[in-house]
């Protein structure tokens, strides 16, 4: 059955907040509906479609979420999750258009340090506003236990989640929009002055482009890091396109040949960019178009 009803961006961003991954929320929601399909042509009667589908994808993305655990826990590097992008210059897919403004990529990482249930729990009700009620009902748990769930997944991401308020979108937008000049200018001291004192730099290139080892923090050290890399780029003809990337100011990287080398998303609060994520890993930017050879390394004047 069609997405008459206009679930979809909803059902995107239940089924991305569980895998991070584009292409599996994609084809998550696909299944859903087509699930939904058969259940009808089997004689089933869904009274609340919406209900319906949204338990459908939370369940499926519980089931991803066990069988990726694995290798999730054998990745190589920084693991961050696949960029939603959404070009300055144009519309994207509606569902990647109405993500919800939660599913930044540092909430992702932070969401998984929880087990499946726990994550469905906590998202369904601290991003989507179900009550504890309406999440029992998704998840197959008690009411009871859905509050103790939550509660004890509130516990564990507590002391990982950013205490600044982040910042209203006109600010961050003019930020970022001073950062990226600084960046494509080649101006260290106007770069610096839009970067917090501990920012910290995270780079995904999961074992197969390169990529920062581990994090890199501190005004000066990100702050060089990023000068000389944009330099470097820039000689060899690169470009950088402005894009909203999971609902916060970022930017797509292309070489020469208009091919995507990366993503970069800024965290901004409290008047300064405090967390940069890159995602170079080939097999995260696929559904971005074409990709530049990495193999032997960023490209070179």
């Amino acid at each position: 059955m069609s997405d008459s009803t206009g679930y979809r961006p909803l059902l995107f961003s239940i089924a991305y907040g569980m895998t991070g991954s584009v292409g599996d929320a994609e084809d998550i929601v696909q299944d859903a509906f087509l699930g939904e399909t058969k259940a009808r042509q089997a004689g089933t009667t869904i009274t609340d479609r919406k209900a319906y589908l949204t338990t459908s994808v939370t369940r499926l993305g519980i089931n991803y979420l066990r069988s990726a655990r694995v290798k999730r826990e054998t990745y190589v590097g920084n693991w961050l999750p696949e960029p939603v992008v959404v070009p300055a210059d144009g519309p994207g897919p509606a569902e990647h258009a109405e993500l919800s403004d939660s599913l930044s990529m540092a909430f992702l990482v932070l969401l998984e340090a929880l087990s499946p249930v726990e994550r469905a729990v906590f998202m369904l009700h601290e991003v989507f506003g179900y009550s504890h009620a309406e999440t029992a009902a998704v998840v197959g748990k008690s009411e009871v236990n859905c509050r103790q769930i939550f509660a004890r997944a509130r516990q564990r991401l507590a002391a990982g989640r950013p205490a600044p308020g982040p910042a209203r979108r006109a600010e961050s937008d003019e930020l970022a929009r001073r950062f990226f000049d600084a960046v494509t200018g080649g101006d260290l001291d106007a770069l610096l002055g839009t970067l917090a004192p501990d920012v910290v730099s995270y780079g995904d290139g999961g074992g197969k482009a390169p990529a920062l080892a581990t994090p890199l923090a501190g005004r000066e050290q990100v702050g060089l890091f990023l000068h000389q890399l944009f330099r470097r780029i820039a000689q060899a003809g690169g470009t950088l396109h402005p894009s909203l990337v999971n609902n916060r100011p970022g930017a797509v990287l292309h070489d020469a040949a208009g091919r995507v080398i990366s993503v970069l998303e800024l965290d901004i609060a409290d008047g300064a960019v405090r967390t940069i994520h890159g995602v170079i890993n080939p097999d995260k930017l696929g559904h971005l178009g074409p990709l530049a050879d990495l193999s032997r390394g960023l490209p070179r004047p």
